[in-house]
């Protein structure tokens, strides 16, 4: 493949080309096991190519830390070559994480069974506002407590975080609900037909009721919000599985 400026043969199909500075992909797919992932390159619909990294699975736990780390640091080699614009991702959650962790790009979860058709999809529909401010400044209302400590305040940061957020107006606290041994656990609501929803956050006994808003435009843009949240929640440990 040559450059769609410059014309230099490219290493890899829709890699990022040093001679003119250009882009050649806008977007990769990813769709992991805990052996493989397998990358794709599109350039708006079209699909440029794909490749795929393997590993062998250490079953020494400690081992299998640092082969983890490693592998997921080879898939996001790959992903900076093209330099996208947005990662899309399916599959293994713990290859998914820390992919993630290792890469400064837009990222999102897409479904399991087709992620690259999920993604060409969703791209062919209108492009939901980015919003560019920091977490911290997103967040609103005349309630400032956030219950849960420390797993609070990294949930809230979670949302805050994505660029489909406006703002989080945290809620009054409800302490009167039944006592529970159980951790913070966080989750997100069925959107409202704005596109906006709701962050429930339950510790022991306490529950808060926080309000999102969204750059969704109505109720099916604001599921698909809310759906990358809950599993921005899950892969940072913050929401339990159904």
């Amino acid at each position: 493949m040559h450059c769609g400026r410059c014309g230099t043969p490219l290493e890899k199909p829709g890699d990022y080309c040093l001679t003119c500075r250009t882009g050649n992909c806008d977007a990769v797919v990813l769709d992991c096991s805990r052996e493989r992932a397998t990358l794709t390159f599109l350039d708006e619909d079209a699909v440029l190519g794909e490749t795929t990294v393997t590993t062998m699975p250490e079953t020494d736990e400690e081992s299998g830390v640092v082969e983890l780390r490693n592998f997921a640091g080879r898939v996001a080699d790959e992903v900076r070559r093209k330099r996208p614009e947005t990662v899309y991702a399916a599959g293994d959650r713990d290859v998914i994480r820390e992919t993630r962790a290792q890469l400064h790009y837009e990222f999102y979860r897409v479904r399991d069974d087709d992620p690259v058709a999920a993604v060409v999809e969703s791209r062919g529909e209108r492009t939901l506002e980015v919003v560019e401010a920091s977490p911290g400044e997103k967040l609103g209302g005349s309630h400032t407590t956030i219950i849960g400590g420390r797993k609070g305040r990294k949930a809230i940061g979670v949302v805050a975080g994505h660029p489909h957020v406006k703002k989080i107006i945290p809620g009054p606290i409800d302490a009167g609900g039944k006592g529970s041994r159980t951790s913070l656990r966080a989750k997100v609501t069925r959107a409202d037909g704005n596109g906006n929803v709701r962050f429930l956050l339950r510790d022991g006994s306490s529950v808060q009721e926080n309000r999102v808003v969204t750059t969704a435009m109505d109720r099916e843009t604001g599921e698909r919000v809310r759906d990358d949240l809950n599993d921005a929640l899950a892969d940072a440990e913050l929401r339990p599985a159904d």
